[in-house]
């Protein structure tokens, strides 16, 4: 209030009223006001609901991970943004088929306005690619399918 030497300013919405002033020494004084509607009635126990069937046990989803030898999977270490390559003019850092190491950029996750590039972490051959390039990707989400060397 001071920067735009304001004196006063007053808000009122749905039976709320909100009032600021500052004195003349510079002591802001502040007013609230509700309207009736707005006062608290005593709560009301919520309806209990209704019954329902017990739930039986669903056997564990199996990993696909162990079904396939020697495959593992290059995923996202953060949530961001997807991209192949390091801009849109370039090649991607990694083509089905390209042939990586534990250091190969494979691609690079924006976070934060950050680029950053993401290596394979395991040595192989690219047989899929997961995402596209520019979809948000999540923590743990998988972006290469590598059949390990």
């Amino acid at each position: 209030m001071k920067r735009s030497e304001l004196t006063e300013f007053a808000v009122e919405e749905e039976g709320f009223k909100l009032r600021i002033r500052r004195e003349p020494h510079g002591l802001p004084v502040v007013t609230q006001s509700y309207a009736p509607h707005m006062v608290q009635q005593p709560a009301v126990p919520p309806p209990a609901p209704p019954a329902q069937a017990p739930v039986q046990p669903v056997a564990a989803p199996q990993n696909p991970a162990q079904d396939e030898a020697g495959i593992v999977y290059v995923k996202s270490p953060m949530v961001g943004t997807f991209y192949r390559s390091p801009s849109p003019d370039s090649k991607p850092f990694a083509e089905l088929d390209t042939k990586v190491t534990e250091n190969t950029v494979v691609c690079i996750i924006e976070a934060m306005k950050i680029m950053n590039e993401i290596q394979a972490e395991t040595s192989g051959t690219i047989i899929e690619i997961m995402v596209e390039s520019g979809q948000p990707v999540e923590y743990g989400q998988r972006l290469f399918k590598v059949k390990q060397a």
